[in-house]
């Protein structure tokens, strides 16, 4: 049965799953605020689904709830540091707290960080950045592993889906700019395997190259990938999943892809902060953003009743929408959670059935 979750009491349960699987309470209170925030505004790739999986990386001390941020090596605006499996949302926030005072102080700011947990939406950190003034770019990679994506022209997995976040402040909502280099989130497609369905066509081959609809390619053998994003221009998606790949892998310390990789844990990031007040100043930028919007948004729609979004704004549609109305899970995925919450002795939230909800 799908079911349909008020934002606070899924934020409680989570919260209380991560606790019951002995993640200090802040910890918990992080991750489960990420994982909800994910939710509400339709990512629920980057949502609470992934709480068994955490909780099993946990329970086999792949993921190490006592880890330090650890500084590497460190300049006047650089960083580099090694997250040692801590949990991705925590040693994340962690890590842009120092680097957005070295901005602040410097105008401009760089870290590279490998062997973080799995880091949840992306976004979410240059919203964080956005609300301080701060332009942000972000390269994430999978360490080496979790190798979904065939190249442009193959037919075998290798690589991430390398997402890349830029966050733009102005002045009213931030632009988030957010993709992964791939067709698809790979989360995407382990959420539709998990409730059992098809996706559309176009984002995955199997194992032999043809395109498939069927998401379970992706987890037996042998495995499909996904393709690169842009269609008959897939090299477009596939040249940027290949430099991400470089810039968090390379760079930080931690893995590109490789042949033979250890099972997944989570990511390598590259970062970047600019104060744009130490550039051409933040009076011209903001009025330079402002105007830019204005004339974009001024362009006729292509279709009647049309408008133009901006990046960001279709997830904050979303947002207000389920913080109202609540957030569906789909049957197969609450049923995932509903074990994990039998096993650990969580009690359940207060859910209602939804009617026609994915």
């Amino acid at each position: 049965m799908a079911v349909i979750v008020r934002a606070e009491e899924l934020e409680l349960f989570a919260r209380r799953l991560l606790e019951a699987a002995d993640v200090p309470h802040d910890q918990a209170v992080t991750v489960a605020r990420s994982l909800v925030e994910a939710n509400l505004r339709g990512l629920d790739s980057h949502g609470v689904m992934r709480i068994p999986y955490y909780v099993e990386a946990i329970e086999q001390e792949r993921i190490r709830l006592d880890a330090p941020l650890q500084i590497v090596r460190r300049g006047q605006c650089h960083m580099v540091v090694d997250a040692g499996w801590g949990l991705g949302q925590v040693q994340m926030h962690r890590l842009l707290e120092k680097l957005m005072a070295v901005a602040v102080r410097e105008g401009i700011a760089a870290a590279a960080a490998q062997r973080l947990g799995h880091i949840g939406r992306v976004g979410e950190y240059a919203e964080q950045a956005a609300a301080e003034g701060l332009v942000s770019l972000f390269f994430v990679n999978t360490h080496g592993a979790a190798q979904r994506v065939a190249p442009f022209g193959g037919r075998e997995a290798r690589l991430g889906t390398n997402p890349i976040c830029i966050g733009v402040p102005t002045d009213r909502d931030p632009i988030i700019l957010d993709f992964c280099t791939a067709a698809t989130a790979e989360g995407k497609m382990r959420v539709s395997w998990i409730a059992g369905k098809r996706v559309p066509p176009g984002l995955l081959i199997d194992a032999t190259g043809r395109p498939t609809t069927d998401p379970s390619v992706l987890y037996r053998e042998p495995r499909g990938a996904i393709l690169p994003f842009g269609g008959p221009q897939g090299y477009k998606g596939f040249g940027l999943g290949l430099v991400v790949d470089i810039l968090a892998g390379a760079l930080s310390g931690g893995l590109t892809a490789h042949p033979n990789p250890e099972p997944p844990l989570g990511n390598d990031v590259f970062a970047l902060l600019i104060e744009p007040d130490r550039f051409a100043g933040r009076e011209h930028f903001v009025a330079q953003v402002k105007q830019l919007l204005e004339y974009v948004r001024s362009c006729p729609p292509a279709e009647p009743g049309g408008e133009i979004l901006l990046p960001g704004e279709p997830e904050r549609r979303v947002f207000w929408q389920r913080k109202q109305h609540g957030i569906p899970i789909d049957s197969g995925n609450w049923q995932a959670l509903t074990r994990l919450a039998e096993r650990l002795g969580v009690r359940l939230p207060e859910v209602s059935e939804a009617q026609g909800a994915t």
